[in-house]
């Protein structure tokens, strides 16, 4: 029987505990529920996805391993063997581990080169477990130790200290003498309870001087239920439920003993603090909806882990009331002694998430709850159930497969992503946190799964006999974030402040154009006279046989136009982007159809516009998804872009657009997104034949313009590309770089390099394709042992007509990809043929992103537009023609806002301080179809109702910008529509002209008077004379008349 502490105090205190476990609704067993009654943090609010921020100064960065996965020299200089040894080497784990740990890592022997490990990480700390059978090969702490193994472990820690890593160590990581299993059952004796208690006083004494962190044993769970529940682990038993109760008590117990007497003996000499090492795993309630009900499933599925051994430790004392539920009398009972003997035995909370508790996770996320691996919300828990205790990470990691090798990409954002939560609970949730440890140093043994996973930051190729170690990309990652004490915020994430050009393009983005063609009215359809009112009841009747002449409908009594261009109106913005239906004006995809009253529709559309004064900008074919790919079914069945008569097809609808509707359209694009249409073609050389289609369609639609309409029309025209910025997934891999820049060229350069040419080159190859992808396809199907490169190549009549037709360039930007090289594996080529780029597309966990799974990265924009003007220069004006993210608010969609904000700004940035020609930015889409997503509005069946976003979109548009007074932006007329120099020199002399206009108003109306007074003193003489004649004819007076003057 255990000696422990008892006085009358401590009775009564354990009569209160034992109350209060029994009675939940009295005593509160701790507050970690509200961690799910909580709104769960915002991603959009700043640093909620990611945080910009660095951890507190002094925080402890480190690494580390255990013995048995790592030491090897499993039966040399003195070691006897552990369960783990007799598991792999025997026959008792069955089929379960086919691989041994007998050299492992060979870390005994190579130790010196984990500390040079160490030291390239800048680790400040190593966390490591003693072997108990290479100390004691008997297990019996009370004999002599193997001195070879005491010297291995204080040269270890010397080192250490010298090199100013604090030595973290772990007294039992699963290893435990096989001797003891034998002799006694292993855990499921209470005998072990005092033989470890012996040991760890070994240590304590013979180590502790040199050691300030204890941690007693590592992961308890995993122990009781793998090791002697289900037997996945040694010692392999299987004893089911009832097993994996008894060892977790006496794990527990042993811990406490441990605890207290490190506390006893050791603690005011050394100074040092003890711990365990818990795990766990985490869980959502069902949809998110956390009712109380929900709430409560959770709570029971970390109790039934986490709760498992820290309610005991870091609670009152007692197994949490869920298990003592669930397991009834198997459960084994503190008495209240034990339970003040054992409560508080914890100096600090290590805490363990990683693999192998997620996995156990699975069969205990049930009732429809999410398994997630969110640090935050663990931490979060911890400091609400068990009163804010200080915390140390010491397993912070995820796996690779072994055939990933040194460049492990997914596991580098799985760090960052773990990091990361780390520093938020910190900073916003006030967790104590004082360390993390990222597992492991070096590849090891992985238990149950051998070598086939690795989790080392250091790479060991378990062929060579001397292991060597080579930091992989995780270990660069880990370095520099070590280096940078987190993830400090630069300067080029900061907000500036100015505003754009008065010319600037504030639009919105729309795909294709909804014709409704009737008018909403009767008058137009109905030939009938009515009557009203003939009996008295206000009702309209029918005149018999009277008929009448219908009048054609106006623009203005189309009600849908009226009212969509109302909509758009009140967005404050100034240009409107919209698709013209091809296969509806065209029916038969030649002119043997025209369809003329879709055409009249579309310039309803475009004099309804510039009555607003507003700008179109008109798209001439918007492919989709739907039957036919939005063509003319006849063109579609021909072969659609695989066939070049659609390149003729496409010039004679673009020539009846430009003559029908060019009066009204200022900017014309082509096609929209050719480079996401040829995706929908299945293989590589169908895509590059309809790419290559697209492209002459392209050149000819505009040659045709600028031959036949320009000098009238004088409208710009462009075709606009879907333009994701590409990043390197793995930014430590130059092979990771070569296929982001590959990426982008099979993306926008297929395209704008024929038409533009590179600024690079000394001699521009417009009219062709990027020399890069050219290369490549002809280096990718000579190893495929293809003829030929699937790329077709254009005559130098082609070429010529390619040369330079745009007018500027459209580059739609929704959201930034992380790109690395295909992986060329015999199993991806079964799944289907590998893309032509030879890229594969990975997701960065810790960007927001919307419902549909589009990143929110708004430093993308910047970066896609830098690049484009560093490839092509900086001539072409470049308009952003739709960017957008879907968000499922019906009213207050605040990613949208978000999205809004971030992304404008650092347009803004590009244009203001890399001197981007950026000359428009258009948002997609003014309204939804259907439910909530794109749309500024809702859709007609939710009343067009305006979305909070277009309040941030008008107030960006209103003040231009971001301008520092928050002023609203004003234009100068000649800023709006082109220079003027007698505009100018009127606006500079206004005040001498009006005087001079008031001078000589006076002066003209000075001049009318005179002349008015002349003619009137004029006609009044005459009359006086001519009165006096007709007197003396009256009275027969003669008159005489002058005679004639001869000369």
């Amino acid at each position: 029987m255990l000696n422990h502490p008892s006085s009358p105090t401590q009775f009564l205190l354990s009569l209160l505990l034992l109350v209060c476990g029994w009675n939940t609704a009295a005593c509160s067993l701790g507050e970690g529920r509200k961690i799910w009654q909580q709104p769960k943090p915002d991603p959009i609010i700043e640093g909620q996805s990611f945080l910009q921020d660095t951890f507190p100064s002094g925080f402890l960065w480190g690494s580390g391993t255990s013995a048995f996965q790592t030491e090897g020299a499993w039966d040399q200089e003195g070691k006897g063997p552990s369960i783990w040894d007799h598991f792999t080497n025997s026959t008792v784990s069955g089929n379960l581990v086919k691989e041994t740990a007998n050299v492992a890592s060979d870390s005994y022997t190579r130790w010196e080169e984990d500390v040079e490990a160490l030291e390239y990480l800048g680790a400040r700390s190593y966390s490591f477990s003693l072997s108990w059978p290479r100390l004691f090969p008997d297990g019996n702490a009370r004999g002599q130790p193997n001195t070879a193994a005491v010297q291995h472990y204080s040269r270890l820690i010397e080192r250490l200290l010298e090199k100013e890593i604090e030595p973290i160590v772990t007294l039992h990581h699963w290893d435990l003498p096989q001797v003891l299993q034998e002799r006694y059952g292993g855990w499921k004796n209470d005998t072990l309870v005092g033989l470890f208690d012996e040991y760890a006083a070994f240590c304590f004494h013979t180590f502790g001087s040199r050691v300030r962190y204890w941690l007693t044993m590592n992961n308890p769970y995993l122990v009781a239920v793998q090791g002697y529940g289900t037997g996945v682990h040694a010692p392999g038993e299987t004893g089911g439920p009832a097993g994996s109760l008894i060892v977790a008590h006496n794990l527990i117990r042993a811990h406490a003993k441990a605890w207290h007497t490190y506390n006893t003996h050791y603690r005011a000499a050394q100074k040092g603090k003890v711990s365990i090492v818990l795990g766990t795993h985490w869980v959502e309630p069902q949809r998110g909806q956390a009712t109380a009900a929900n709430v409560e499933l959770c709570q029971q599925s970390i109790e039934a882990v986490l709760g498992w051994f820290a309610n005991p430790i870091f609670g009152d004392g007692d197994y949490p009331v869920s298990l003592k539920i669930k397991h009834g009398a198997l459960l084994p009972t503190f008495s209240p002694e034990e339970r003040l003997w054992v409560q508080t035995t914890a100096d600090f909370f290590a805490l363990s998430f990683g693999p192998n508790n997620f996995r156990m996770g699975w069969g205990l996320a049930q009732y429809g709850q999410t398994l997630t691996p969110d640090l935050r919300r663990v931490l979060g828990w911890i400091k609400l159930e068990y009163g804010d205790p200080m915390v140390l990470v010491t397993e912070g990691s995820w796996f690779s497969k072994a055939s990933v090798g040194k460049e492990d990409t997914v596991a580098i954002y799985h760090m960052k992503w773990s990091i990361n939560k780390v520093l938020q609970a910190i900073k916003f949730d006030g967790v104590p946190v004082f360390g993390y440890s990222a597992w492991s140093l070096v590849d090891g043994f992985e238990w149950n799964y051998g070598f086939t996973e690795r989790r080392g930051l250091f790479y060991i190729d378990f062929s060579q006999p001397n292991r060597p170690r080579t930091p992989k990309t995780t270990a660069q990652y880990y370095r520099r974030v070590v280096t940078d004490n987190g993830f400090p915020n630069f300067e080029t994430s900061r907000e500036i402040r100015g505003r754009f050009p008065c010319k600037f393009h504030w639009g919105i983005a729309d795909s294709t154009l909804q014709v409704h063609f009737y008018p909403f009215s009767p008058q137009f359809t109905d030939t009938h006279l009515y009557s009203w009112n003939l009996t008295g009841d206000g009702s309209l009747r029918p005149v018999p046989g009277a008929k009448i002449h219908t009048r054609r409908a106006q623009c203005t009594d189309y009600l849908a136009i009226r009212g969509h261009l109302r909509l758009f109106a009140s967005t404050g913005a100034s240009h409107y982007s919209f698709a013209l239906n091809w296969s509806l004006i065209l029916p038969q995809g030649d002119l043997s159809n025209v369809n003329t009253e879709a055409l009249r529709y579309y310039r309803c559309v475009l004099t309804e516009l510039k009555k607003l004064d507003l700008e179109a900008v008109v798209i001439l074919y918007y492919p989709t998804h739907r039957a036919n790919l939005g063509m003319p079914g006849p063109l579609h069945a021909s072969g659609g872009w695989l066939n070049y008569s659609t390149v003729e097809a496409f010039q004679e609808y673009a020539a009846l657009c430009y003559k029908q509707l060019g009066s009204w359209v200022p900017y014309w694009i082509t096609f929209n997104e050719p480079n996401r249409l040829v995706d929908v073609y299945s293989s590589g050389k169908e895509k590059h034949r309809a790419a290559h289609n697209l492209l002459l369609a392209h050149a000819k639609a505009w040659r045709l313009y600028e031959r036949e309409h320009s000098s009238q029309q004088r409208a710009l025209v462009s075709l606009a590309l879907h333009a994701d910025w590409a990043k390197p997934a793995n930014p430590f891999l130059d092979s990771h770089k070569a296929a982001a820049q590959r990426f982008l060229l099979f993306e926008l350069g297929r395209f704008l390099d024929p038409l533009l040419g590179t600024r690079y080159e000394e001699k521009p190859s417009k009219g062709d394709y990027p020399q890069e992808m050219k290369a490549y396809l002809e280096e990718r199907a000579r190893v495929m042992g293809l003829p030929e490169s699937p790329l077709p190549s254009f005559t130098e009549t082609e070429r010529e007509e390619l040369r330079g037709t745009l007018s500027f360039i459209a580059l739609n930007h929704f959201t930034t990809r992380l790109v690395s090289p295909y992986p060329y594996t015999q199993t991806n080529f079964q799944q289907g043929q590998p893309p032509d780029h030879g890229c594969q597309i990975l997701s960065d966990p810790t960007w927001p992103s919307s419902s549909l799974g589009n990143a929110v990265v708004p430093w993308g924009l910047r970066k896609i537009l830098n690049w484009v003007t560093q490839r092509y220069g900086g001539a072409l004006p470049i308009i952003v023609t739709a960017s957008g993210v879907d968000d499922p608010a019906p009213v207050e969609d605040k990613l949208r806002q978000h999205f809004l904000r971030s992304y404008l700004q650092e347009a803004f940035k590009a244009h203001q301080l890399d001197g981007v020609n950026l000359q428009g930015f258009y948002v997609w889409k003014l309204q939804d179809r259907h439910a909530p997503q794109f749309g500024l509005f809702t859709s007609t069946h939710h009343q067009s109702k305006a979305k909070a976003s277009i309040a941030v979109y008008k107030e960006i548009i209103t003040h231009g910008g971001f301008p520092e007074d928050n002023t609203m932006q004003t234009c100068r007329l000649n800023e709006l529509h082109g220079p003027c120099s007698v505009c100018a020199w009127m606006f500079e002399n206004k005040a001498t002209l009006v005087f001079g206009g008031c001078i000589l108003l006076t002066g003209v109306m000075l001049t009318a008077l005179v002349i008015f007074f002349i003619i009137t003193k004029r006609n009044q003489t005459r009359g006086r004379g001519s009165g006096v004649n007709r007197r003396r004819r009256r009275e027969g007076v003669p008159v005489c008349s002058r005679p004639p003057v001869k000369c």
